[in-house]
């Protein structure tokens, strides 16, 4: 006899928690089937959590973040180690894996350790680590089972000179010189870490701009600086060739033939959706070629009580938006109401320096011939900047020309991804550039960039 759920959850990273947690919230009796050894998924054990780790590590050994009031020259530790920034990894990540374990278990959500795989729709195979195997039913399942790297077939990965970004956490030394193929999220993210240490860093992309939902504006800025620490961008270039040296260098090869070394190569290239394990045919479901699955606005499949969200059905494959996605689709199963805005889900890049934006974007307001005005505000002008000697950094608010209402809001500098909330709580409650004006706000602080912002806006539409 075969164990009955209400709700299977297949995978456990934010999508999957949290849809497992709304469920157990009203009742019913939910699973999650995790294959790896550890729950979070790719959000706790190899992306978002260790990528920024990573990130707050480098810019606190390096002494990066404090070179704005001690010189370009400052270094809190010389000879750092890959050792010494991954300890801090290793120490989050436990602590977050346990905050969840313990948290789904209070919910009463079961964990089970396996493989799943469907059998019909409703019916689901899982098989241990041992090779045991045992059957359950569902009345709804979710599949949250995320992506993996994408590895182009003609690039000879091994692990230590040529890697993806999921092999990053197993680097036994930081190189003196790296390639970055993709200038997505992943590859803008990890080149910029690196470049902070001081490595030479190549950035390399066959598309003609970097991550084109960004305002273009804050991504020149971006480019600007990236550029000025030394780093190598180019654009409208693939790679066609990785090979090593008697050096044990890779040498890459661009289609336009030109040719240069790095100590690494990572390729952050996109990612495939995890389907190849679960026998989707046996559920009558499919997915295209990148593995990602359609889903329509509750998030559905094409069969209708197996819904799925996360990376798995594509952009904005960010951990934030998944947790929102796992939920909703848990409330839509079990005749929840739903309330969601996702034109008013921020998107955070945890580069170096940070960006975030919720709301419009220039090019997309030009495009819809919606008539504004922009508000800019540096960083490095408030007073808290000083204090904190940040040398870049810009807000820059949008504004309907006509009725003065808050349209997006675009940050770049240290904070820019808590800074945005500000933003995203006024344009929730449709407020407009009086709010920012009137408002007063704690001196000294990054937000008072706000007013500054705001000001600006109202000095260049004449108010």
């Amino acid at each position: 006899m075969s164990e009955n759920y209400d709700l299977i959850v297949i995978g456990s990273g934010p999508a999957g928690q949290k849809a497992a947690i709304q469920a157990a919230k009203v009742n019913k009796r939910v699973a999650i089937i995790e294959r790896g050894r550890e729950i979070g998924g790719v959000a706790v054990h190899t992306g978002t959590i260790p990528s920024k780790t990573l990130r707050e590590a480098a810019m606190y050994l390096s002494g990066y973040d404090q070179r704005g009031l001690y010189g370009k020259s400052y270094r809190l530790k010389d000879d750092l180690s890959m050792e010494d920034l991954l300890q801090r990894v290793a120490i989050t990540i436990n602590q977050e894996t346990e905050v969840m374990s313990h948290q789904l278990r209070r919910n009463n959500v079961e964990i089970i350790q396996g493989t799943a795989s469907f059998l019909e729709p409703h019916r689901i195979k899982i098989e241990n680590r041992h090779g045991k195997i045992s059957e359950i039913y569902a009345d709804y399942v979710l599949l949250a089972t995320g992506t993996k790297p994408n590895r182009p077939e003609h690039i000879p990965f091994d692990g230590e000179t040529i890697i993806d970004s999921d092999d990053i956490l197993y680097l036994k030394k930081i190189p003196r010189s790296m390639a970055v193929v993709g200038a997505g999220v992943i590859g803008v993210e990890y080149a910029s870490i690196f470049s902070a240490l001081d490595i030479k860093i190549t950035l390399v992309d066959g598309r003609d701009s970097m991550m084109g939902f960004m305002d273009r504006e804050i991504i020149d800025e971006l480019t600007h600086l990236m550029r000025d620490r030394g780093t190598v961008i180019r654009l409208g270039e693939n790679v066609c060739k990785v090979e090593k040296n008697e050096q044990n260098q890779a040498v890459v090869t661009l289609e336009s033939g030109k040719k240069f070394c790095a100590d690494l190569v990572m390729f952050a290239a996109g990612r495939k959706g995890c389907v190849n394990s679960l026998n989707l045919d046996a559920a009558g479901l499919s997915a295209d070629e990148r593995g990602q699955m359609k889903v329509n606005e509750f998030f559905q499949t094409e069969v209708p009580h197996i819904y799925a969200a996360g990376d798995l059905i594509g952009f904005p494959s960010l951990a934030s938006t998944s947790m929102e996605q796992g939920r909703l689709a848990a409330r839509h199963a079990f005749g929840m109401s739903l309330h969601s805005h996702p034109e008013l889900f921020p998107f955070g890049v945890y580069a170096v320096p940070e960006m975030s934006m919720v709301g419009k974007t220039e090019e997309e307001l030009t495009r819809d011939k919606v008539p504004y005005e922009v508000g800019i505000a540096r960083l490095k002008e408030t007073a808290r900047g000083h204090i904190m000697g940040l040398q870049e950094g810009m807000l820059k608010l949008i504004f309907g020309l006509q009725n003065k209402k808050l349209l997006g809001v675009h940050v770049l500098g240290e904070e820019a991804t808590e800074l945005v909330h500000i933003g995203q709580a006024v344009l929730a409650l449709d407020g407009d550039l009086d709010f920012f004006v009137e408002n007063v706000f704690n001196y000294p602080t990054l937000a008072e960039a706000y007013k500054i912002a705001a000001l600006d806006a109202c000095n260049r539409m004449g108010g």
